[in-house]
């Protein structure tokens, strides 16, 4: 309270010293444009009309002046307004009336803040997501289009483990967000890949919380450069679309830090996006959105964010139904907790919040703190800038930014006897499957984008001048194009957040395929998979290959291989389906991932050898689905309505379960493949013993024929006497430039004491063991290069922090 009353001083002290020296210069406003006072010089907009010059119109003062000025104005009914968002045009039809939803600046955003004219504040924009920017693509009465680019997906963006590339993805989101007049994009999401059902991973990076805190910071730090924000999501622990706006997820301690928070301490002390967008689900029996401990004690005090939380859409409602029988979230708990902006916003929120002011059961200092954060925020968005964004970002650059990541992001999954590159632009090329001709450019809801074109594989693999199977070709478009359109309409008839379905593939008899094989050199077939916001995916024709599918495989297969001709299988996939069952079948496989909207030209460009495939998995790929540590917890219980979810498997999640339970899977966490191979020689710690860091040097050299890129992973084995561990962890990564046939590059990866200590819930710290440590340098999780290792000479206590994340029941968690 001192501060700001010293504060509050020092504004009036300026206030007074400007109004007694100085004299005054009125220029007279219109209706749209208030007045302009000239003192001495210089000159400031007269926002509230009264003919004198407020501390927050007086621009000579600090930000933190003027916002404190504008605070001390408000009446509470402008604070509720400040809190609680614009709402969101078109979300009647999940909610029922609700209220003022008011069109923002920019049609198609996903709503926005208040303006407040007689402060000089403007209604500031956010909009989704996190494959680009989704907006409206046409308006009424305008002949202009405001079409965005679809960049690849999370899957596929984090499978380049590139942060140089990533970085210049951002910027490209970015220009589109500032141009279009955005403030915010809500995104990057990273959300921890627990379960390969989960509908959303396809926004998602990863199964580790180290790919996954390095992609989004690299992405935040592209996007941020360009002077627009971001909203780094679902914060936290939000892992199913199952009743997501109810699921209660039983968690420990442990594995909320070490696994579904780390990537989010990562993305905020590595690139501090400008806001926060706390998660739908109950954690341990408490909404995100109403913890104080995830928010503001581990958020803000142990991570030191500064920008500010605001809710998922609707989050801390138990469901629709709550909405549409006028009922309100706990808006005070959510203000307490450090949930600083409560979206999209319904006046029913409005009037809790004002009636909680005006009794005193939400106090000043609260509303007001989190008011200060809100106009911060305010005060850095171009809007507020008066920036004349174009309308007009650089879309034909953009194309070739989200061509090259597609590309860069592929992965290798097989290439027997080099079926891949085919390169011979002479001999024709069968291109089957529903998928070549119906290309998946990424997933859907808020995760979609609007985007004027997409490049199937036909275009992409015809505009680099393959001959293709013209017959094959008239006969699938029109097939695909009449299955696309009863897709469509399905979805339609189904609501806002239907889910897509898997398109039925063509039934073609053998001697058809027979004739194919003789004419053609090589066989394409596309496997395709889609998902969406708001439903899981399923273990039936889904995660697993349809039966259609495996018969259209074998038909091909057998034929092809019976005339010596090669098959190559690519994947126009957003996550994980099965492989181990069919992968024998075929010469090659391409996880081409749903690339965005160049992702033709990408797969062109990589099976044609133009680019060397360089992406590695960032999850694993099970042999069956009931491989995977929490199938039999997911999506919860009662199993046709769940309610709860218990994470059973605690910090074995991913490649830390199977390399620690020794379970085979068909492709490990960190695979990929390539069209060269790589020598690792000269692996040094920069010590024997760790002191405050540890630096890990490594040569890579290529060693075969072409150029190409080698991502090199570092995993650590710790000592395992005060608490369980998994056999090896990821803690460090890098990837070399393109090294030509016989060059090599020295890479430098660096350990810090964090990367050392596990987290112990009997202490609150983060603790490094005493003991021997391995380091394991290698091309995937179980293709390790080189081990070495080192010694910690006594117990280091990293970190101290509060006990937080108090279980709600009780349960055993899974241990070696």
């Amino acid at each position: 309270m001192k501060n700001n009353i010293i504060k509050t001083g020092k504004i009036t002290l300026l206030t007074a010293l400007v109004l007694s020296n100085l004299s005054w210069n009125s220029v007279p406003g219109d209706e749209t444009n208030p007045p302009l006072i000239t003192i001495k010089g210089f000159t400031f907009t007269d926002f509230n009309r009264n003919g004198k010059l407020d501390p927050w119109e007086d621009t000579r003062l600090t930000v933190d002046q003027r916002i404190d000025a504008i605070i001390k104005q408000m009446t509470n009914a402008e604070k509720a307004e400040l809190l609680i968002g614009t709402g969101m045009p078109g979300i009647e039809v999940l909610t029922g009336p609700v209220g003022d939803s008011k069109q923002g600046l920019v049609p198609g955003a996903a709503g926005g803040t208040a303006a407040f004219e007689r402060f000089g504040i403007p209604a500031t924009v956010v909009a989704d997501g996190p494959a680009g920017l989704r907006i409206q693509p046409t308006r009424e009465n305008d002949s202009k289009t405001y079409y965005a680019t679809a960049f690849p997906v999370g899957t596929a963006l984090a499978s380049t483990w590139n942060k140089a590339l990533l970085e210049e993805v951002g910027k490209a989101m970015g220009n589109e967000v500032k141009e279009y007049g955005v403030d915010v994009l809500l995104a990057p999401a990273l959300n921890i890949h627990r379960n390969p059902l989960n509908g959303r991973n396809f926004e998602y990076y990863s199964e580790d919380p180290l790919i996954s805190g390095k992609t989004a910071a690299a992405i935040v730090n592209g996007i941020q450069s360009q002077g627009v924000g971001t909203s780094i999501k679902h914060f936290a622990v939000n892992n199913e679309e199952t009743n997501r706006l109810t699921i209660n997820a039983h968690v420990s301690e442990r594995a909320i830090r070490e696994i579904y928070l780390k990537g989010f301490e990562i993305t905020v002390k590595e690139s501090q996006p400008w806001t926060v967008m706390s998660s739908y689900n109950k954690l341990n029996g408490e909404y995100t959105s109403a913890r104080k401990d995830l928010l503001t004690q581990v958020l803000r005090n142990e991570w030191g964010f500064k920008g500010i939380v605001m809710t998922d859409w609707f989050g801390g409602f138990p469901g629709f139904e709550s909405i549409q029988k006028g009922l309100s979230s706990d808006v005070v708990q959510q203000m307490i907790a450090g949930n600083d902006l409560l979206m999209p916003g319904i006046p029913v929120q409005k009037k809790a919040l004002l009636e909680a002011l005006n009794s005193g059961k939400l106090s000043q200092e609260v509303a007001n703190t989190n008011a200060r954060r809100i106009l911060e925020y305010i005060f850095r968005t171009p809007t507020f800038a008066k920036y004349k964004y174009s309308d007009k970002p650089n879309l034909s650059k953009n194309a070739e930014v989200t061509r090259n990541a597609a590309a860069e992001g592929m992965v290798l999954l097989k290439n027997t006897n080099n079926a891949l590159p085919f390169a011979d632009k002479q001999k024709e090329v069968s291109v089957f499957g529903v998928t070549s001709y119906a290309w998946i450019t990424g997933g859907t809801g808020s995760g979609s984008v609007n985007n004027k074109h997409t490049v199937s594989l036909l275009e992409g693999l015809t505009a680099a001048g393959y001959k293709l199977d013209k017959e094959l070709v008239d006969l699938y478009q029109p097939y695909a194009e009449k299955e696309v359109v009863a897709e469509k309409e399905r979805r339609k008839a189904r609501g806002i957040l239907a889910l897509p379905e898997r398109l039925p593939e063509m039934k073609m008899d053998d001697a058809f395929i027979a004739k194919k094989a003789a004419s053609s050199e090589i066989a394409f077939v596309t496997l395709g998979r889609n998902s969406g916001e708001g439903g899981d995916r399923v273990v039936d024709n889904d995660f697993n290959i349809a039966n259609e599918e495996i018969e259209m495989l074998d038909k091909i297969s057998k034929a092809f291989h019976a005339k010596g001709k090669k098959v190559v299988v690519i994947l126009n996939i957003g996550g994980v389906i099965e492989t181990a069952s069919w992968k024998d079948k075929v010469d090659a496989i391409l996880l081409a991932w749903q690339p965005g909207q160049e992702g033709g030209h990408s797969v062109a460009d990589v099976v044609s050898g133009k680019i060397n495939p360089s992406g590695k998995l960032t999850m694993t790929f099970p042999v069956k689905y009931s491989d995977t540590p929490s199938a039999k917890n997911f999506p919860g219980v009662p199993v046709h309505n769940p309610k709860e979810v218990t994470y059973e498997e605690g910090v074995y999640v991913g490649y830390r379960y199977y390399n620690t339970f020794n379970v085979k899977p068909s492709y490990e966490f960190g695979f990929g493949s390539s069209y060269t191979t790589f020598d690792y020689t000269d692996v040094k710690l920069s010590a024997p013993t760790f002191k405050d860091k540890l630096t890990v040097s490594v040569t890579v050299k290529n060693t075969g024929k072409v150029a190409g890129k080698e991502v090199v992973q570092v995993y650590l084995s710790a000592p395992a006497k005060s608490i369980d561990k998994p056999k090896e962890e990821l803690k460090a990564f890098g990837k070399t430039k393109e090294l030509k046939p016989g060059e090599s590059q020295t890479l430098q990866l660096t350990l810090s004491p964090k990367d050392l200590a596990s987290f112990l819930e009997n202490k609150s710290a983060w603790i490094a063991e005493a003991g021997t440590y391995k380091v394991l340098v290698g091309a995937s999780s179980s293709d390790i290069k080189k081990v070495t290792e080192f010694s910690v000479a006594k117990e280091i206590t990293v970190e101290k922090v509060k006990k937080s994340f108090e279980l709600d029941s009780k349960f055993t968690e899974l241990k070696p």
